[in-house]
C-alpha cells in the first residue's frame, strides 16, 4: 500500500473519535462500571533516532490550547541525564516536564519520559516503572497502556527511529478504536520505525510531523 494512502479520511476518523470519546462501562454483561480514563485525551508520541528533531517540528506546529496532554517517549541514553524537556520547551508555549513517579496529566501540557524508565498510563495518571528489557520497547509499553486506559480517546504517533518499537503499541490503540499516525518515510531521518508500523497496517494517517500536528489540532 502506498505510504500516503488513507484507509479512512481524517474527517471521518475525527468524527468517529468524537462519537466514541465518552467514558465506557466495564466488560459486557458484568454490570460493573469501568474506571474512568484521564480527564483529557492523551497523545502518545514515540521516537528513536531522529525522533527528537521530528518531535520539535511536531510541537512547533501545535497551538498552545488543544485540550490534550502530550507524552513523548524518546529512546535515550539510559546512563545520562536528559535535557529533552528543556530543549522541547524552547519550541512550544506549553509547559514541558519530565514524568515523575506519579503524574496526573493536564490538558495543554507536554510530558517527557526520563532515561532508563518506562511510562505507563494507569488509573488516570502517568506512572514510572523500571525498564526491564534489554531491547528498548518503551513506546510499545506506553501505547499499550494508553489503549487500555483511554480506549477510543487514545492517540498514538510514531516518529523517526530505528527498529520496530511502536508497531505493537499502535496495533493496541487501533484495536481500541483510537487514532494512529506515523511520520512519512520520506520526512523521517531514520524511517525503520514508522515503516514498520505502516507496513503492518496499524496506521490511519501517514504525514510529516507538522501535518500530524495540524490534524490533531482539528480533532
Amino acid at each position: 500500500m502506498p505510504a500516503n494512502k488513507k484507509k479512512k479520511s481524517s474527517k471521518e476518523h475525527r468524527a468517529s473519535v468524537k462519537r466514541k470519546s465518552k467514558p465506557q462501562f466495564g466488560p459486557e454483561g458484568t454490570g460493573e462500571k469501568k474506571k474512568l480514563s484521564p480527564a483529557c485525551p492523551i497523545v502518545g508520541i514515540g521516537g528513536s533516532a531522529g525522533g527528537f528533531e521530528a518531535a520539535m517540528e511536531f510541537l512547533r506546529h501545535l497551538p498552545q490550547k488543544t485540550g490534550m496532554a502530550y507524552v513523548i517517549v524518546q529512546h535515550l541514553d539510559p546512563h545520562h541525564a536528559s535535557r529533552l524537556s528543556n530543549l522541547l520547551g524552547k519550541v512550544t508555549a506549553m509547559p514541558v516536564s519530565e514524568v515523575t513517579r506519579t503524574t496526573t496529566p493536564k490538558p495543554n501540557a507536554v510530558y517527557v519520559q526520563p532515561p532508563n524508565k518506562c511510562v505507563i498510563a494507569k488509573n488516570g495518571a502517568l506512572t514510572l516503572v523500571r525498564r526491564e528489557e534489554r531491547l528498548n520497547v518503551a513506546i510499545d509499553h506506553f501505547f499499550e497502556s494508553l489503549a487500555e486506559e483511554c480506549g477510543s480517546r487514545a492517540i498514538g504517533v510514531v516518529l523517526s527511529g530505528t527498529g520496530s518499537d511502536g508497531t505493537a503499541g499502535l496495533r493496541a490503540i487501533k484495536a481500541a478504536g483510537g487514532l494512529t499516525f506515523a511520520q512519512s518515510e520520506e520526512s523521517a531521518k531514520f524511517d525503520a520505525m514508522p515503516r514498520s508500523a505502516i507496513r503492518a497496517g496499524f496506521v490511519d494517517l501517514v504525514l510529516p510531523p507538522g501535518e500530524i500536528a495540524r490534524e490533531i489540532e482539528r480533532i
